[in-house]
């Protein structure tokens, strides 16, 4: 599989644990118990969105140029 990079947004969760969107994947979202699980479980599920996309014969999209911004 080519290499494809995607924009993951990950935010802290008033109950706790961080929530993950990959916004250039509609629909694809998981969340983490630590900041660790949520990068992980992010990876897995655009692993799995794009093998399903390939799966159905579906063009995979990466991000766009979303505006990046640092926190210090």
């Amino acid at each position: 599989m080519p290499l494809y990079q995607f924009t993951v947004i990950i935010e802290r969760q008033p109950e706790g644990g961080y929530l993950v969107t990959i916004p250039a994947l509609p629909g694809c979202y998981t969340e983490g118990r630590t900041l660790e699980e949520a990068r992980e479980m992010a990876a897995d599920a655009i692993r799995a969105y794009c093998a399903s996309l390939l799966k159905h014969g579906e063009p995979i999209h990466p991000s766009t140029n979303l505006p990046l911004y640092q926190i210090p």
